[in-house]
């Protein structure tokens, strides 16, 4: 593959630290100079901002344009998402100007289940070292720059691995529940192209949890990050119910808050575009 060029001049909702830092992703890394590397699918990009241009540059599985334009979601008007949102209230409205370059991703169905099945009670640097291992020993390489990159490995490159073998790579409890959901998809238990193609957020949802180590916030993220891109969904863990506590529910023990209480607030108010309402309030309550 040979390296190609991209560039996109005055562009708006997009910024690097946004997309990158909001917790959607765990294989991007800031470089020195402030730019952004990354690995996805069959592709190594470093994406960097110079006033109000944005330059992708890197190896692509394909046409680098096409590439970027569908992992970024460029053709969706996130101008109009933001401008509908600020109307609801004045928190949805600070927390949008603090992250308003977020874009959610399309990041691939199978990676994006293993990566938050290793998400679950951890943190973001254990995440992103065993993932970066799992890809090191099992994924394909590709040469860049005169350096090493991995790609996130196949079912089919990891179906002869072993739950101990996991357990070397440091994923704890979850070594199992990466062994299992492993099988199941190579048994086609779950379809992975047939979850893709459908419309219907429940029965997919439904699906999803029928994975080890996939339950309810996991398949809501998976739902929402992946290329599945259900926007309607609502992830809740910690930091979510307290800053939807503290904005809407005002309960002075935030533990009794019930995930129930927390949906249905969510979908009153911010309907279809929920999920991107909880990464805006997510952000901004985490980062600020």
């Amino acid at each position: 593959m040979k390296e190609q060029m991209y560039e996109i001049k005055n562009i708006n909702s997009f910024e690097l630290k946004d997309i990158f830092d909001c917790g959607q992703c765990f294989r991007w890394n800031k470089q020195e100079d402030g730019s952004y590397e990354g690995v996805f699918k069959r592709n190594v990009l470093n994406v960097r901002k110079e006033g109000n241009t944005v330059i992708f540059k890197g190896v692509c599985d394909g046409n680098i344009e096409e590439v970027v334009k569908d992992y970024f979601d460029l053709n969706r008007d996130y101008e109009k998402i933001k401008n509908n949102l600020s109307k609801i209230d004045d928190n949805m409205k600070k927390s949008i100007q603090y992250g308003k370059g977020i874009r959610i991703l399309n990041q691939d169905l199978w990676e994006t289940i293993i990566s938050f099945i290793i998400s679950a009670n951890n943190n973001i640097p254990r995440i992103k070292g065993i993932i970066e291992r799992l890809s090191e020993n099992y994924g394909e390489e590709i040469d860049y720059n005169g350096k090493k990159y991995y790609m996130f490995p196949t079912p089919e490159n990891l179906k002869d691995v072993s739950v101990e073998r996991y357990r070397e790579l440091g994923l704890g409890f979850r070594d199992i529940r990466l062994y299992e959901t492993t099988k199941m998809i190579l048994e086609n238990k779950v379809n992975l192209e047939e979850l893709e193609k459908n419309p219907n957020t429940m029965e997919v949802r439904e699906s999803l949890l029928t994975l080890s180590g996939v339950g309810p916030k996991v398949a809501d993220c998976i739902l929402l990050f992946s290329s599945l891109k259900r926007f309607e969904v609502f992830p809740i863990d910690v930091w979510v119910r307290r800053v939807m506590n503290d904005l809407y529910i005002k309960n002075e023990d935030e533990t009794k808050v019930s995930k129930k209480q927390i949906e249905k607030i969510a979908k009153e108010k911010f309907g279809n575009l929920a999920g991107l309402a909880q990464q805006y309030l997510f952000y901004w309550r985490r980062e600020a």
